[in-house]
């Protein structure tokens, strides 16, 4: 039986529960009735069934349904849309294919979530420049598949490739298995054109390697989609190297397999990809996509080398010689392309083929110096003991771009609270070792409070500096990767002096 006293209480919590929904929907059929002459009405989303699907990215552990979606598909449209929501101060999270880990693409309650889907068109390919001009809808996949005919491929290629957009790679910088050797997207990308808070339409970079004046393209590619929104992305497309192979190593100890990755670097070789794997990633991946990896193995390495024929003859056999000197149980090179294909695909896999092994798993993004793999990977371990939770490693071992994947059951209580704190450890652990608290997933609303470590006040300043200057009135992703000084000194990092945020009105959303 509830007291008269918590029964008072609980009628009136309903009563601002009503009060703030009734709110919330007189805010939203305010802003449906405002953007109705910009778009068709099966282009804005407003019920509770259509919101629901946009209520998450793939960090799934944050969510929050948007007031309402609007999904435009012409620049026109995005920029009559920001016109709007700049004149008004209403907040928008523009959103491509929903595949980021970190919840940098998480709604805002009182804004508007802008899907990117329908700019899905690979509107030019020139096989002779070797570029191709899409729109950021068009799936990073995609752009290869196009390329083929021609002998081209675009290089950066995340795990999730099959589903994730070029928008949302711009975004985040996005990476993939092949990023040592060619770049993350920053590198493989030569024009932006975005639509500006204010809805003016911006083109930054160009043909030319080097653009005279400061590096736009840089600064937005990243950005999270704080600084701009990305209508069209010129990309470069790469000649199919001749040959490629791929070598596959297993190791006894996922410490002799870090020492591995740096010792192959040491010598002089840069393979187009080395990934590495612990166990419990092997034998997941193993089962999930029956590729021949050894299940006995502690930790695999996979190195494919690229080129000519004569030059990927001659580092194959100086991979091996190094793998031997660093331990490896075992050592072979894939003897066929079909063969190569299965390998990367178990890789490929890992992520969702982890999900056998728990009900719950919580993927970890973080970057190191390749020289600390071995420490890294050892104190990892010591903290999946202390905290009783297992941890799978696979990540882009080249170039110290570390994925743990821990794991969890959500339906214990605290367990994941207990499985955050561990991954606030590994990244507070990253940038102990000198490496950064991030390598392609973003910021977004996971990482924010271990920016506070990595970052001292002035630095942090000089981000929301630069942040005010694209977006005035702070209504672009508000509230996202980059944390005010106030939360950092509550999250306990730095001393924080309060006068030295020069545009408190950041802090409004």
């Amino acid at each position: 039986m509830h007291s008269p006293n918590a029964s008072t209480a609980a009628d009136r919590s309903n009563s601002v529960s009503e009060s703030e929904n009734s709110r919330l929907d007189h805010l939203r059929a305010s802003y449906a009735n405002d953007l109705k002459d910009v778009l068709p009405s099966n282009a804005i989303l407003t019920t509770e069934q259509q919101l629901r699907p946009y209520e998450s990215d793939g960090l799934t552990a944050i969510k929050q349904r948007p007031l309402l979606v609007v999904l435009p598909e012409t620049i026109e449209q995005v920029q009559q849309i920001m016109r709007w929501a700049h004149a008004h101060e209403v907040p928008v999270v523009a959103r491509g294919a929903g595949t980021g880990l970190s919840g940098g693409a998480s709604p805002h309650p009182e804004g508007v979530l802008m899907g990117l889907a329908k700019f899905n068109r690979i509107l030019e390919l020139d096989p002779l420049e070797g570029f191709a001009v899409v729109q950021p809808g068009v799936r990073n996949l995609a752009i290869s598949e196009a390329a083929s005919p021609h002998g081209l491929y675009y290089a950066p290629d995340p795990s999730s490739q099959i589903a994730c957009t070029i928008g949302g790679n711009v975004a985040e910088n996005s990476g993939g298995v092949h990023c040592l050797k060619y770049g993350l997207t920053v590198h493989n990308i030569l024009e932006l054109t975005v639509v500006t808070a204010t809805g003016d339409l911006l083109v930054v970079g160009g043909d030319c390697p080097e653009q005279y004046g400061f590096d736009l393209l840089g600064i937005l590619t990243g950005s999270e989609g704080m600084l701009a929104i990305t209508v069209e992305i010129k990309v470069k497309l790469l000649t199919m190297p001749p040959v490629a192979r791929l070598l596959i190593a297993s190791f006894e100890s996922v410490e002799s397999a870090g020492e591995a990755v740096g010792a192959v670097i040491a010598d002089g070789i840069i393979p187009a990809g080395m990934e590495l794997m612990d166990n419990p990633a092997i034998r997941a991946s193993e089962a999930f996509a029956q590729c021949g990896y050894p299940v006995d193995a502690a930790a695999l390495i996979l190195c494919e080398l690229d080129g000519l024929e004569e030059e990927v003859s001659a580092q194959i056999e100086r991979v091996e010689a190094v793998f031997a000197r660093c331990g490896a149980a075992s050592q072979r090179v894939a003897e066929t392309e079909e063969e190569r294909l299965l390998l990367w695909k178990g890789r490929k896999s890992a992520f969702p083929a982890v999900g056998r092994l728990s009900p719950d798993y919580y993927c970890i993004d973080g970057t190191i110096p390749r020289r600390a793999l071995p420490d890294v990977l050892s104190r990892m371990n010591a903290l999946s003991e202390e905290y009783g939770l297992r941890i799978a490693n696979v990540f882009h071992a080249g170039d110290g771009n570390l994925h743990p994947l821990i794991l969890f059951d959500a339906n214990t209580d605290g367990e994941l609270e207990r499985t955050e704190e561990l991954g606030s450890k590994i990244l507070q652990l990253c940038v102990e070792v000198g490496g950064t608290i991030t390598g392609e997933h973003g910021v977004g609303l996971e990482k924010i409070n271990e920016m506070c470590v990595q970052f001292d006040q002035d630095t942090l300043t000089q981000f929301h500096t630069l942040k005010a200057a694209f977006d005035p009135k702070g209504i672009l992703n508000p509230g996202k990767a980059i944390p005010t000084l106030q939360r950092c000194a509550e999250f306990g990092a730095m001393h924080v002096h309060h006068n030295k945020l020069p545009f408190p009105e950041l802090e409004r959303f």
